[in-house]
């Protein structure tokens, strides 16, 4: 079954591939720079903050392996 958005989107794919020969730093200097012309702000998600486990809770886990299963 062919889905027409798909093919759509393989289509602008080839064709935006096509313009930069295929060579994937030519494609990726094509969107920086479009990136660049756009004026709008580009951002990156800020990665969410992950509480690590202090050093006497990993002794605890550490104390509770069997160190013949390990």
């Amino acid at each position: 079954m062919k889905d027409p958005i798909v093919e759509e989107v393989r289509a602008i794919r080839d064709e935006i591939a096509g313009e930069s020969s295929y060579d994937i730093d030519a494609i990726f200097e094509m969107l920086r720079l479009s990136a660049a012309r756009s004026g709008r702000a580009h951002t990156s998600p800020v990665p969410p903050q992950v509480e690590r486990p202090g050093y006497a809770a990993q002794q605890a886990n550490s104390a509770d392996r069997d160190p013949r299963t390990l």
